[in-house]
């Protein structure tokens, strides 16, 4: 039984075959449009989210597979006190595979080691977000051609953004990588990032806090908002919020093919002028999503690749 907590939990042959599987899907969508039946999704999301949900769910029910779940701890008998533990006990009896948001790090691995079924951490906290991480390399591989000699600039909320660490850690294992990261000195890569993945895997990295000095230089520009829940205080947020903003008049410096990366929601750091520039990519990024998911599930469940392999096992 396999689960994807942290992006590392998946061999680089692994990821390759999940990416590959994702692009026959979307080569030939109706052929794999049942071949979850009778399956179920539980999406466990103790925490706000609308692509990462949305796009769970939508991966399932397009693999001809249901849902079932809830999209804040309110609504969940987490309101009652119930441990995490206990609650993925529970939704073990009625899904084949859980999807779980949770803002406490770690919350996805203790539910990931009390059930038999496998666990999805689909964000905890501040920590690790593997799905967008596949869906990042997706996007990559789709749009350079390529997960490898790259030039990445990360920019914006580097200290709290899970999806940031998701993919410096597993951008670290391949060849010819290097990391501009760009942030303010508050909201530089946390210590433990830098020595645990950054300096232990010897990658190429430097940190500025100027956008300006290095769009030039960048392949891909990969933008994150500053995050208001993960501040302890208004304050600071309300000091920091504005401090990077993605403009036309900033991309005037930038390379003509580009990549515009975003994991979403957009606040304002990234113009709306730039939505029709063909080198922001973000809302297909978000499309990226739902395929990725859909072949990380099927490995998961260890479902039939084809319609009639799934109709031989209904016969047999």
């Amino acid at each position: 039984m396999k689960h994807l907590i942290d992006p590392t939990d998946l061999t680089l042959q692994e990821i390759d075959d999940i990416l590959s599987l994702a692009e026959r899907i979307m080569a030939d969508r109706s052929a794999y449009s049942e071949v979850a039946r009778g399956k179920k999704l539980a999406t466990l999301f103790f925490e706000p989210s609308t692509r990462t949900r949305l796009s769970f769910e939508a991966a399932m029910l397009e693999l001809g597979g249901s849902v079932l779940g809830f999209s804040e701890a309110a609504s969940s008998s987490a309101s009652k006190g119930e441990s995490v533990a206990d609650t993925a006990r529970v939704v073990e009896k009625y899904a084949d595979i859980i999807a779980m948001r949770h803002p406490k790090e770690g919350a996805p691995l203790v539910a990931s080691m009390n059930v038999s079924i496998p666990v999805i951490n689909a964000g905890d906290g501040g920590h690790l977000h593997p799905t967008q991480t596949l869906t990042d390399l997706l996007t990559i591989q789709e749009e350079c051609g390529r997960l490898k000699d790259l030039t990445i600039g990360f920019c914006g909320d580097l200290k709290f953004g899970r999806t940031v660490h998701s993919l410096i850690k597993q951008l670290c294992r391949y060849p010819g990588i290097h990391f501009i990261l760009i942030s303010p000195l508050e909201l530089r890569v946390p210590d433990y990032i830098k020595e645990e993945v950054l300096d232990r895997g010897n990658a190429d990295y430097r940190e500025v806090e100027r956008m300006e000095d290095v769009i030039g230089k960048l392949d891909i520009l990969y933008m994150t908002r500053v995050q208001r829940e993960r501040f302890f205080n208004e304050e600071d947020y309300l000091r920091l919020k504005d401090s990077y903003i993605l403009d036309m008049q900033k991309l005037a410096g930038a390379k003509a093919d580009l990549k515009i990366l975003h994991p979403l929601p957009r606040v304002n750091e990234i113009s709306v002028e730039v939505d029709k520039d063909p080198r922001a990519l973000y809302f297909k990024q978000a499309e990226y999503g739902k395929f990725v998911r859909m072949a990380l599930m099927m490995k998961l469940l260890d479902l039939p690749e084809r319609q009639k392999e799934v109709a031989a096992d209904a016969e047999g």
